[in-house]
């Protein structure tokens, strides 16, 4: 008897863990990818996140971290299971598995002092200078590897904070994503004291990330053929669009810190 009620209760357990809804997490301030708003993850990823793990019949709770290296940190510890966009880099990759197929492509760009300003030809004029990143970001493998070699990093909180420094002159200059920087610069206190240099970096791509687990492994290739086919109908930059404009909206009206 006892064996048997055993087997039942395991029964019992094993299909409301099934049944749990999977937990995703993403960056807290990139729009129109995703930004925290009211408590709540939105934006492009989210959304598109949940379109498809519903069509597979599951549901997907949004995390709100605190930060982005928090939301990383917790999917390398199996708290979360869906990184809902990040670049793809040799070191995430250690726990997490993207797909090939991306949500979007994310022009990177560099911001300098407007009086401390410098050419920028290529990577080469960057070597030796420092360059302020937010906790826990990445410009890709190649940037990274760059970075760790011949760039002195500073990593703080905030994009506020480094912009801050940037106009100071404690740091000589910061990465950011173009389509992002265009909803957020609004938002700072003196955007006339930065300037973008006109030679782009590189440019990057959002993927969706899952914990290595073989459940949500199973699912990647019908995760890659819907994300092709909504680049193919044009639904990815619809709604690109239309979270930019949510965005702004957003911030008019409830108020949005910045990068």
């Amino acid at each position: 008897m006892r064996s048997w009620l055993a087997v039942l209760l395991l029964c019992v357990l094993a299909g409301e863990a099934s049944a749990r809804a999977l937990r995703a997490c993403g960056h807290p301030i990139y729009p129109p990818v995703s930004w925290v708003s009211q408590g709540r993850l939105v934006g492009l990823a989210p959304t598109v996140v949940q379109q498809l793990f519903g069509e597979l019949g599951e549901e997907v709770e949004m995390v709100a971290t605190g930060n982005w290296e928090r939301c990383l940190l917790d999917a390398r510890l199996g708290y979360v299971d869906i990184v809902v966009a990040a670049y793809r880099t040799s070191e995430r990759q250690r726990y997490l598995a993207f797909t090939e197929a991306y949500l979007v492509a994310d022009p990177i760009v560099l911001f300098v002092s407007r009086e401390r300003g410098f050419v920028f030809r290529d990577w080469e004029d960057l070597k030796g200078r420092r360059v302020g990143l937010l906790l826990g970001d990445s410009f890709g493998e190649r940037f990274d590897r760059f970075a760790a070699r011949h760039l002195h990093v500073e990593r703080v909180s905030s994009g506020a904070q480094n912009f801050s420094k940037l106009a100071l002159g404690r740091i000589d200059f910061m990465p950011i994503g173009l389509n992002s920087w265009r909803l957020q610069r609004h938002l700072l206190d003196d955007p006339q004291a930065v300037e973008q240099l006109p030679q782009p970096l590189l440019t990057e791509h959002y993927r969706i990330a899952l914990r290595r687990d073989h459940r949500l492994l199973a699912w990647q290739p019908y995760l890659e053929r819907r994300l092709r086919e909504l680049h193919a109908d044009g639904s990815l930059q619809r709604l690109e669009q239309e979270f930019a404009s949510r965005y702004l909206e957003d911030a008019r009206r409830h108020g949005q810190r910045p990068y």
